[in-house]
């Protein structure tokens, strides 16, 4: 298209330059080709400006003084969505154009691709929905270029209306023109829509006529969270199950239908007050940086401190000191929460630990019985992201789960790969990496796969990104462990593949994580289990060296547990792999430890790893009782939040050398975790105090021994923030920094990212 403005005059009487600049990063999706356009405009410049496979070309002549002005401010004040970086100026020859001009994208495919996220609504769209006077008054697909659906409805490269799912809605005449006007915000903004032209919502109840029309089945929709019902919403990257957050009854029997008896709801807060965080104060405390993080244009979810008196339903999170609190990000969520004045359960729509549900017909399939009511719409989701979930570890807010807004997630690779690589991460909590150049590329978390959905999407998931960055690649990366079901499909696909040991992965992503870092790590690698090089199961380990060279040098006094992945979601057999171990009982046994005794002694189906994980299982169960969890870490949790913030008292673990490898006693824990005079809440104060302690213990031992410039802490047991506080506050006497992750997340949802980086380290070796 050609929009070519008014040249002022005396612009024409000027000696002209001409610049031909190249612009990167972010720049696509955001508005940025009207942005460059209204700055010359502005300037009284002439030339011309387009989009190129994710990258802003642009032509530019007029008086010198001017063009530097434009290249400042084209810069200084891109639009709020965009991180724009100057890649190209060069001198041109002028073309005596006449005016500017906005061209059309060019799909040329050799240039840097840009996938742009899914935003929330701005405050300018808010402003509109909100007017009676305005068209899209109470229209819940309302959107610009600077907020909206975008990962979730692109379809194709390059990021044009006819390749997304809006391509079937035909503008009408207005919303024509504000698409064709370089001077209005709504310019180039694929989504763009209106009650006249665009999707609609539509109210369902299994047996019962649909109830058509956005307002009709918004106030049905409404009437339903009223009276107490569980309404499943179909939003930007799937559906939400929700309901009243403060109507126990309700929430209690969302928990019974959706078998999820104890893993705690996200909940979903109206935006008022100066700041948008009234009605979230009133559940959590929050700091600066927590409500910075709230504020975000994505909208996470962010793991807060609890109030001890709130109206919300006691199953909301049982026995949990955090509540998952995230503001309303599309319209139709706002409109919702205005309505209702009060918060909301807003869980994924899924079954437990499944991708969430993005189709009418999943709907249909999965949620009978468990959704009393369906608000769906017809615009089609192109692929599932689920939200990103956020905590305040240390001071700093770091990822738990990537998703809706924060993903996809681009990266720079410290070592390039030389041909495109494909990282399908571990079983649990699973996300790919697409590896090219020096970029790489984190999905939105998929889930766990452990079920016929979850692999559905993998493969899903693996086709789009490829085809989305136009990289195809010639090389999957998969964890070691054979088992594993990322493993057994990587086998499958007629493709070079190379293993990945589970920590090396944790380690190199960690390192990655902070690319000003320089020298030899020592990096502190806790976590349930990953296979090792020796064979065994890892997951209390000490790693040195850097990505592509680790060597391991320091663990946890391996033992051996019964039941081999059932250990996970059964506490008691870490807590009786420990007793037994040292000769003693377990107190208060479940049913079926006289049969895992006898296979124990026997050393049937048992498995040896050194896993802080396991440990922090064993202390939960011997100190609050939890036998069996229904979902990972369900005891770990329960033994933070009942060691709340008070200090504790270490037990300190001997620290010796065995097989060349430094190893930490955790038998002396044992008599502190049994001796039930003690109350629960002083037991689980101390344990964390003296698992934080083995850090500091280790590192002096260790750094003597193995020069490193920077001590690490990854894998999901540092997503503990009391353990880490009690970590920071050990290692005050160190010397060497210490580093957590802060982009990528440090449990497993960060592994497809630390596979290749830790691949394109070892250059490609071990391919078979």
């Amino acid at each position: 298209m050609t929009c070519t403005p008014d040249v002022p005059a005396h612009d024409a009487d000027a000696s002209p330059v001409a610049r031909r600049i190249v612009l990167t990063g972010h720049v696509q999706g955001v508005g940025f080709r009207p942005h460059v356009y209204r700055i010359a405009v502005a300037h009284g410049l002439r030339g011309w400006v387009r989009n190129r496979m994710g990258e802003v070309h642009a032509h530019v002549e007029g008086p010198q003084e001017d063009v530097g002005a434009w290249l400042r401010d084209v810069v200084d004040k891109a639009p709020p969505l965009s991180r724009p970086a100057l890649g190209k100026v060069a001198d041109a020859a002028p073309l005596g154009m006449t005016g500017f001009t906005i061209r059309d994208s060019d799909a040329r495919s050799d240039a840097s691709i840009f996938v742009p996220a899914d935003t929330s609504v701005c405050a300018d769209c808010l402003r509109e929905m909100r007017d009676p006077s305005d068209r899209r008054h109470r229209y819940p697909f309302i959107n610009c270029t600077q907020c909206g659906p975008r990962y979730t409805l692109i379809e194709g490269m390059p990021y044009d209306r006819p390749q997304t799912t809006m391509a079937d809605f035909t503008l009408c005449a207005a919303c024509r023109r504000e698409y064709e006007d370089p001077m209005n915000r709504r310019f180039h903004a694929e989504p763009i829509a209106c009650p006249d032209c665009g999707p609609s919502l539509r109210f369902a109840r299994w047996g019962q006529p649909d109830i058509a029309g956005t307002e009709t089945a918004l106030q049905a929709a409404i009437a339903a969270l009223t009276s107490g019902e569980i309404l499943a919403v179909r939003g930007i990257g799937g559906y939400h199950l929700m309901c009243d957050a403060g109507n126990a009854a309700t929430v209690q029997r969302l928990r019974d239908r959706k078998r999820r008896p104890d893993k705690p709801f996200a909940i979903m807060v109206a935006e008022c007050g100066a700041d948008g965080l009234d009605s979230a104060r009133a559940l959590v405390t929050l700091t600066a940086p927590a409500a910075e993080a709230l504020r975000a244009p994505h909208r996470p979810i962010v793991l807060l401190p609890r109030r001890a008196e709130t109206d919300l339903a006691p199953a909301v999170a049982p026995d949990c000191g955090d509540l998952g609190l995230f503001l309303p990000y599309s319209p139709l969520h706002v409109l919702l929460l205005d309505a209702l004045c009060r918060p909301l359960v807003a869980t994924s729509a899924n079954l437990s630990g499944e991708p969430v549900l993005t189709t009418p017909a999943e709907v249909d399939a999965h949620l009978f019985g468990v959704a009393d009511a369906v608000l769906h719409h017809d615009r089609p989701i192109a692929r599932p992201a689920d939200d990103p979930v956020l905590r305040e570890i240390g001071g700093t807010i770091v990822p738990l789960r990537t998703g809706r807004g924060t993903a996809p997630l681009e990266l720079a690779l410290p070592r390039s790969v030389a041909s495109p690589v494909l990282a399908l991460g571990s079983q649990m909590k699973a996300t790919m990496t697409l590896g090219f150049g020096n970029r790489a590329v984190l999905s939105p978390h998929i889930g766990d796969m452990d079920s016929p959905r979850s692999l559905e999407v993998l493969h899903a998931v693996s086709g789009s990104l490829q085809d989305l960055y136009g990289a195809r690649a010639s090389v999957l990366l998969c964890d070691a462990h054979p088992g594993y079901t990322t493993h057994r499909w990587a086998r499958k696909q007629g493709l070079p593949v190379v293993q990945i040991l589970h920590h090396h992965a944790h380690a190199s992503a960690l390192a990655a994580d902070h690319p000003e870092a320089s020298g030899d790590w020592l990096t502190f690698a806790w976590d349930g289990v990953g296979l090792g090089e020796d064979g065994t199961l890892w997951g209390g380990d000490v790693l040195w060296g850097q990505p592509g060279r680790w060597r391991r040098v320091a663990r946890f006094r391996p033992f051996r547990l019964t039941g081999g992945v059932r250990a996970g979601r059964e506490p008691w057999r870490s807590a009786a792999a420990l007793c037994w171990a040292e000769g003693r009982d377990l107190p208060n046994p479940p049913d079926g430890v006289r049969i895992a005794y006898t296979a124990w002694k026997q050393s049937i189906n048992t498995i040896e790893t050194t896993a802080a994980g396991r440990i922090f299982d064993a202390a939960a169960c011997i100190v609050t009782g939890i036998t069996h969890g229904s979902f990972e870490a369900q005891g770990p949790m329960r033994l933070e939040t009942l060691a709340g913030r008070i200090a504790g008292q270490p037990t300190r673990m001997p620290i010796t050398k065995r097989d060349g490898i430094w190893e930490v006693d955790w038998a002396p824990l044992l008599p502190a975790l049994t001796n039930d005079r003690r109350r629960p809440r002083e037991r689980a104060v101390d344990v964390h105090a003296s698992l934080a302690q083995v850090v500091p213990d280790l590192a002096r031992i260790l750094c003597a021994q193995f020069p490193c410039s920077q001590i690490g802490l990854t894998g999901g047991v540092f997503q503990n923030a009391r353990l880490v506080r009690e970590i920071l506050d050990r290692t005050t006497g160190l010397k060497i920094p210490l580093r957590m992750h802060r982009t990528v997340p440090c449990n497993d949802a960060g592994l497809s990212f630390g596979q290749v980086v830790e691949y394109a380290a070892q250059a490609g070796r071990h391919i078979r």
